[in-house]
């Protein structure tokens, strides 16, 4: 009987302690705000993300507060001989960041680990065509978001992308953007969005225009957009994404109502910044 209420009282304790996971991370994240940003944070901002001056003041509080919560909760690892700093941190937290603003966020929950690579990555893929014959090949790659909680991306690309903030390409932007899409299952081009509704209207005009782009792809017609969006829906929701925050004044007079399908999904209006 004993040994019968010492594994219920056990049990207990773990069911509440799960229970209680979410009110503990919202007291830590409140602790985490509560703290000044550190001055040599500050520094780094405006010397590597050069953005961060053209943002509305509200918006960038609001960017060091998540940036101080993003670094508390997950794991930078170098690869290749990389050492991680808080410049890379920093670097790397305020633009995954962007994607967070004016709305309520989670911080990519099931994002656990940012690897860091000095340079492009190769990596060895694996593909099966349509007789089901197997083919190995490397690709090199410049950032890739997995399902299973890890983001990686090229420190070099990462600071390319920051120090050219209006040129459409920012692979930071680009994976995030994927975590946002992986957060309700395999990347898809859909995110959750705020009510059910409003998957219609998404399919119809991201559907749309996705197949303008495969078009200008496959004609070599110039677009807005990098060609490399018309691979997938999922890879055109990350471009796309890329293009609303560094070139959102020729997106929104090109693609009207794209753009405000994603001004409404990412609660912003980025035209007002630039």
């Amino acid at each position: 009987m004993i040994a019968i209420i010492i594994v219920c009282i056990i049990a207990l304790s773990a069911i509440s302690w799960i229970a209680s996971a979410q009110w503990r991370r919202e007291r830590r994240r409140k602790q985490v705000c509560l703290q000044a940003f550190p001055k040599t944070w500050r520094s780094i901002l405006r010397k590597r993300f050069p953005y961060y001056q053209s943002m509305p003041t509200d918006l960038q509080l609001q960017l060091k507060k998540h940036i101080q919560i993003f670094i508390d909760e997950k794991q930078f690892i170098g690869c290749d001989g990389l050492t991680i700093t808080d410049e890379i941190r920093v670097t790397v937290a305020a633009q995954a960041c962007l994607l967070l603003l004016n709305r309520k966020t989670d911080y990519y929950p099931n994002l656990k680990q940012i690897l860091i690579y000095p340079h492009a990555f190769i990596v060895e893929q694996q593909k099966v065509d349509f007789a089901g014959v197997t083919s190995h090949h490397r690709s090199v790659l410049l950032g890739e978001s997995w399902g299973n909680g890890k983001v990686i991306l090229s420190w070099q690309n990462t600071l390319d992308g920051a120090a050219e903030p209006f040129d459409g390409q920012n692979v930071v932007i680009h994976e995030f953007a994927h975590q946002l899409d992986q957060e309700n299952g395999p990347a898809n081009g859909a995110p959750t969005l705020r009510q059910i509704k409003d998957y219609a209207e998404w399919s119809s005009t991201l559907g749309k225009e996705f197949k303008q782009l495969q078009y200008c792809a496959s004609q070599q017609i110039p677009s807005l957009f990098n060609y490399y969006g018309a691979t997938n829906p999922a890879e055109f929701f990350a471009v796309i994404s890329e293009t609303f925050f560094e070139k959102p004044n020729a997106f929104s007079q090109q693609h009207p109502e794209l753009y405000d399908e994603l001004s409404q999904f990412y609660q912003l209006n980025p035209i007002h910044w630039h």
